[in-house]
Parts: structure tokens; C-alpha cells; sequence
């Protein structure tokens, strides 16, 4: 007789009793607070949740043990005491905004607040501690907001980092200003977007993110394929659904395949776009049907902040490693689809970096998850530079 499993695993608090289920996501945020990267958090979270399948409750305290244990049985024993004293922080000093209400300080808070400044994380949190360690020598119990800016404008300015008082300053500015940032994240299968644009919504507490291919399986369900063939099929293989198609599409005839698809999905990232600029909040759209154009004509039709980038993988082998490795999170078979079309694949992608150098669109390689981050950080850092100049300029003249 089979057994059923628990049908929700709960995490008690010994201390006062309370419980709260466990999610994935939480835990994944947590490691990424102690400076795991978005990828290894969720390995180990995943992990942790694996483990305890059959269980319906364990300790609060428990679970951050085992999560320990994990982060040392995958050979990151260098995170475990940094996971372990980031606990929730309950601090004696108040925050107050600007509009009366207030909450406790949290060094976390404050550096992630400064991610825009593309340091390493752990400067910022650096900064972070020495801010608290400041009003906590100076007796200060409630901290407006504003005094709080000032005061990492001055622990900044002390960096050799010279730009990095002047990158904040802006994002402060921007913040306030009211206009939503759109972050345009483009490049062909396997270049790692979907990671690059979770860590990216992660550190500039961006909460909307799109998948252009999620907008494509919308539009698959709406529409049949006998009137728009060429939405149902890849990227790389619209080509075949083309008037004189087929299987062996020449580089030229694939292009034209792929920029067919990406104009009919360009009407799904319109609708998104449209919603954005009625709702003025924040977002990353990702994926292969951004091509620089259509980044560009983004840029010039709406009156957002709009930070375009192209991931790339500029090593073929290592391209192919890449989407050899998908096949442990996706289907085996369409990983298999994924590397008997390589060539396809990598025409795409230097189709892409030709038109982003047309556009002046940045190229971003990724061959490391962090500095990848970091790179579009300073991206989006350059972007606010040069609006804000002309902007500035506008004013005086």
C-alpha cells in the first residue's frame, strides 16, 4: 500500500511557536543575502527541499542547520558562517521616510540598496555595517532617510571607486523621479538570460520580469498554427514554416525565419510595454526575440529609462557545454534538438551582435554569473549618466 506524502512542509519557530510553510524562494533569497549567486541558492534550496520531502514540520533552527550541512556537502564551506550570521535582523535603530512611516534598520536592505554601484557585494556590505556601527557609537535610535543617503554619499566618496557616490546619487535621483525602468536583456538560447535577469530583478528590487518565450506560448494558445506557422516552431527553425522553406535553410533564409517570429512576438512585448508605461512600475524583459532593432525602436517609441544588452557566449565549445548542460533542467530531448542545431544557434547569435554593434547596443559576454551582473549594473549605471546629463544640459540651455 502506497504512502501518501505530506502534503505541506512547515517551518516552527521554537521560540514563540508560530509556523510558516516552507517555500523554495525564500530560502533561495536568503542564501543569496549571505552572497551565494542566484543559481547556487537555488541548487541548495532545491536540495534542502528534496531532503526533507517526507516531512511535514521542522524547527526553524533545524532547517538552517541542514541547509549548512548542504552548502558544505556541495563545496561551499566558505558560505556556511556567512548564511549562518545572517539571521533576521532586529535592530534598535528606526528608519523614517519621508512620508512618516518607519521600520528598522537592516544592513541587508541598505546594501542591496547599493547594488547599483556594481562593487563586490561584500564592499557593500562592508559600507552597511560601518553605517549602523556609526549611529550605533552616536547614540542615534531614528534615522530619517535622507540623513541616510547622505551618509553613504559619504562612506562613497572615501572609495577609490571614484564614479560609485555619483552612480548612487543618480539611482537616488532616478528613484524619485517617478519613471519606470525598462531593462531589455537580449541573446540566443543558451547565453544565460533567464539566470542573469533573476539576479538582476533580485539586486535592483525590480518585481515584474518577462519571458519573451513566455509571451510566444501565450500567443500559441490564441492563435492556431495553420495562420501563423512560424510562431510554432524555434527561433532557429521559423525558417521550415516559411513560403519555399525547409529543413535546410540557408544562414540568410534562417534569419529571415527568426526575425518573422520575433516581429509577431514584438505585438505581445508591445501589450507589456504598454501596461508598463500605464502603471509606471519597473521591468525586465528577457529573451532571444529582442534583437537590438527592436531595442532600439523600444528606446525611441517610449519614455522609460530603457537599458539594452546583449548576453553573449563568444566560444563556440563553451556554447555548446552550455546547452549540453540544460539537459538536466529541461527535457533530454530538446536539450538533444538544442546541439544538433549549434550551427544554427551560433549564425543567430553572431547575427545579433552584428546588429547590436549597428545599434550600439552593449554586448555583454558571460562567461561568469557575477560579473555578467556586474557589467549591466554599470550598464544601467552608464544609462542614467547619460540621461541625466542631457537632461541637465536641457535645464541650463
Amino acid at each position: 500500500m502506497a504512502t501518501s506524502k505530506p502534503s505541506r512542509l512547515y517551518v516552527v519557530s521554537s521560540s514563540d511557536g508560530t509556523s510558516a510553510p516552507f517555500l523554495r524562494g525564500i530560502l533561495t533569497r536568503s542564501l543569496q543575502k549571505s552572497g551565494l549567486n542566484f543559481e547556487e541558492s537555488y541548487a541548495i534550496a532545491s536540495i534542502v527541499r528534496d531532503r526533507l520531502a517526507k516531512q511535514d514540520r521542522i524547527d526553524r533552527a533545524d532547517l538552517r542547520h541542514l541547509t549548512a550541512e548542504v552548502l558544505q556537502e556541495e563545496g561551499l564551506e566558505q558560505m556556511v558562517e556567512s548564511y549562518l550570521t545572517s539571521r533576521q535582523e532586529v535592530s534598535a535603530i528606526r528608519v523614517i521616510t519621508s512620508d512618516g512611516s518607519e521600520g528598522p534598520f537592516s544592513k541587508s536592505q541598505l546594501a542591496d540598496s547599493l547594488e547599483i554601484c556594481a562593487l563586490p557585494r561584500e564592499e557593500l556590505h562592508d559600507i552597511a555595517a560601518r553605517i549602523e556601527q556609526d549611529l550605533i557609537d552616536e547614540g542615534i535610535s531614528e534615522v530619517a532617510t535622507e540623513e541616510l543617503t547622505t551618509r553613504v554619499m559619504t562612506a562613497l566618496k572615501t572609495l577609490p571607486h571614484g564614479s560609485a557616490a555619483e552612480d548612487y546619487e543618480r539611482w537616488v535621483r532616478f528613484s524619485h523621479s517617478g519613471k519606470p525602468m525598462v531593462i531589455l536583456i537580449g541573446g540566443t538560447t543558451g547565453s544565460g538570460k533567464s539566470s542573469v535577469s533573476a539576479e538582476i530583478a533580485h539586486r535592483l528590487d525590480i518585481v515584474r520580469t518577462q519571458s519573451t518565450d513566455m509571451l510566444r506560448e501565450i500567443m500559441r494558445l490564441l492563435v492556431p498554427e495553420r495562420l501563423i506557422p512560424t510562431l510554432h516552431t524555434s527561433s532557429f527553425e521559423a525558417s521550415s514554416k516559411l513560403p519555399m522553406g525547409g529543413d535546410t535553410a540557408s544562414s540568410e533564409e534562417m534569419i529571415q525565419g527568426y526575425l518573422t517570429q520575433s516581429s509577431q512576438v514584438a505585438v505581445g512585448i508591445e501589450g507589456v510595454l504598454n501596461r508598463t508605461a500605464n502603471e509606471n512600475v519597473s521591468l525586465i524583459i528577457e529573451g532571444v526575440h529582442l534583437h537590438p532593432q527592436l531595442m532600439a525602436q523600444i528606446a525611441q517609441r517610449f519614455d522609460f529609462v530603457v537599458v539594452p544588452v546583449v548576453l553573449a557566449v563568444l566560444k563556440e565549445k563553451r556554447l555548446k557545454k552550455r546547452l549540453q548542460g540544460r539537459g538536466h533542467m529541461i527535457q533530454s530531448r530538446r536539450s538533444e534538438r538544442y546541439i544538433q542545431n549549434i550551427d544554427r544557434i551560433w549564425d543567430l547569435q553572431s547575427f545579433l551582435l552584428d546588429e547590436a554593434d549597428d545599434h550600439d547596443v552593449s554586448i555583454i559576454p558571460n562567461n561568469d554569473e557575477e560579473s555578467t551582473v556586474r557589467s549591466i549594473l554599470q550598464t544601467v549605471s552608464n544609462e542614467l549618466r547619460r540621461r541625466y546629463r542631457t537632461e541637465d544640459a536641457e535645464l541650463e540651455g
